[in-house]
Parts: structure tokens; C-alpha cells; sequence
């Protein structure tokens, strides 16, 4: 079984439906409120191991009600929280709003995630017996950057999903196997909005980078090899909150089998596909019998 070190954000999704998403000083009226567990590391956690990981998170969560439910949430997925700590104070939030279409935006508050800002030595034990190690950057980037030298010095395989995107230093990216960002992510990084020039850009810092445009499907590149896009399915969704960290989780799972780039890439498309036809993060995840019988 694949093993994976997830280091990363535990939130409380706080999630609004409406119509429309309201423009600067209006006001709507939403037909619909939800609590969900998330944050891009809970999220990536759950759906790597859903689709048959053993799974360590590695992170924080609040000493308040919403700490309690979110490791409740990991635990019944499948994912290991000795590592997930409790931290005085609030839990992180992630406030919501989801259009007709699918939709999102997102305010991400912190909480607990902020308090993370170094590694122990249980936690670098537990990102160096993994087969890779999942990153994203709602996190303090000292941890981040840390997690990723530990895993780098060890022969880990290392993800980034550079969200929220911010600029990167360079002993970061030194570290990075793979880079996933999406469109808007990886414009914001190497200053190209069409993603082949960002690719292009992006593959002088990594050695691969997948970049992930919605219902375009996504692209991939790596060092010395033609670009690949893999389509996307066609589905209608729902609310694409967590499609990306579905799709970055069970991306995880397929290489750390030893999966072909194209199967790799087919078999999270088809994750993320089911993910957004159901409403909520972590909730609409799928399992891995689903995902074989898409």
C-alpha cells in the first residue's frame, strides 16, 4: 500500500449557496448552508485515502468544537491523526460561497494552520518513511519549506499545490518533484496566462508540472518531453470545492503504484469528475471502487 505524508491545512468549510456569487458592497439571499470539513490538506488526505493510501496527516486543528469534529472527519476516512495536533485557540475556516454553475470563492481564515511553523522530530520521521509527501500552502511556508527539505534529503517524492499562490523561494522549489498548480495558480507564478508558456516557465524551477483547468481538463509537462493535455470528463457539475485536491490525491495514490503518467493522470480526471457532481469538500469525494467503475 502507498504510503503518504500529508503536511497541510485542517478547516471547517463554512459553504453558502446561492444563485450568484454577490458583487462588491450587494447583498444576496442563498438558498442553502453547510458545514463541511475541509482544508486543501484534509482534503488531499481524504481523497488519497479513499482511493487506497495509508495516509498520515500532519498539521493542527483548534482546541474548539470544530477541532474535535475535523479530526472525527479524518479518523472515519481512513487517515492517520497522531500527528494532527490540538492547538489553543480557534480552528481554521473556510468561508464559502458556491454559484449554480459550480462555481467558488473562497476566504481561507487560518486558526490552528498558523501555529504550525516547524517541524518535530516525529513529524520529519513520518514525511521520511513515506513514498511521497503532499504539500499545498495554507500552512506557515516555514513548515512547508521544511517538510519539503526532509523529504527531498530522504528520496521522498514531493508534491506542491501552490494554493493560496503566493511568490515562492527558490529553496522551495530546489525540493519540488511535482508542481500542481491550476491555470490561475500557475499564470500567477511564472507571469504567462496560456498555460503552455507557464509550463515552459515552470519546468526551469521543477522537473514536472501538471497544470489543472477545470473542465478543460489539464496539461502536463516535463523536462525533455513533449506536453501532454488529458481531457477532461463530461459532467455537469455541482460545486467544484475539492476537485482539485481530489485530483491531487488520488493523483498521489496512482504514481506512488507505479502507474504510467497517462493512467496516473486518467484515473485522478476521473475522481475529480465524480467530486464535483456532488455538493461539499471532503464529503464528495469518491471511494476507490468508484473511481475504477467511472
Amino acid at each position: 500500500m502507498t504510503g503518504i505524508a500529508v503536511l497541510g491545512s485542517t478547516n471547517m468549510d463554512l459553504v453558502a449557496y446561492v444563485a450568484r456569487a454577490p458583487q462588491r458592497g450587494e447583498t444576496v439571499t442563498g438558498r442553502e448552508f453547510r458545514t463541511v470539513p475541509g482544508g486543501k490538506g484534509a482534503n488531499q488526505a481524504v481523497a488519497a485515502a479513499r482511493a487506497g493510501a495509508d495516509v498520515m496527516m500532519i498539521g493542527a486543528v483548534g482546541d474548539d468544537a470544530y477541532g474535535a469534529q475535523l479530526r472525527s472527519a479524518l479518523e472515519h476516512a481512513g487517515v492517520d491523526t497522531d500527528l494532527l495536533h490540538t492547538a489553543e485557540g480557534p480552528s481554521g475556516t473556510a468561508h464559502i460561497v458556491v454559484d449554480d454553475a459550480g462555481g467558488n470563492a473562497i476566504v481561507v481564515i487560518p486558526g490552528a494552520n498558523g501555529t504550525v511553523t516547524s517541524l518535530g522530530p516525529g513529524e520529519m520521521a513520518a514525511i521520511a518513511g513515506a513514498d511521497l509527501l503532499l504539500l499545498q500552502l495554507e500552512l506557515p511556508l516555514s513548515a512547508v519549506l521544511e517538510g519539503a527539505r526532509v523529504a527531498h534529503a530522504q528520496g521522498v517524492r514531493t508534491i506542491l499545490t501552490p494554493s493560496p499562490v503566493q511568490p515562492l523561494p527558490d529553496q522551495l522549489f530546489d525540493t519540488i518533484d511535482l508542481l500542481i498548480p491550476n491555470e490561475h495558480e500557475a499564470a500567477a507564478l511564472s507571469g504567462h496566462v496560456e498555460p503552455h508558456a507557464a509550463a515552459d516557465i515552470l519546468l526551469r524551477q521543477v522537473p514536472e508540472v501538471v497544470i489543472t483547468l477545470g473542465a478543460k481538463g489539464c496539461l502536463y509537462a516535463s523536462r525533455g518531453t513533449e506536453k501532454i493535455h488529458f481531457p477532461a470528463p463530461e459532467v455537469t457539475a455541482v460545486d467544484t470545492t475539492g476537485a482539485g485536491d481530489t485530483f491531487v490525491g488520488t493523483l498521489a495514490v496512482a504514481l506512488g503504484e507505479g502507474r504510467s503518467v497517462p493512467e496516473a493522470l486518467a484515473w485522478a480526471s476521473s475522481a475529480a469528475a465524480l467530486c464535483v457532481q456532488k455538493p461539499g469538500a471532503s464529503a464528495s469525494m469518491p471511494y476507490r471502487s468508484e473511481i475504477d467503475a467511472a
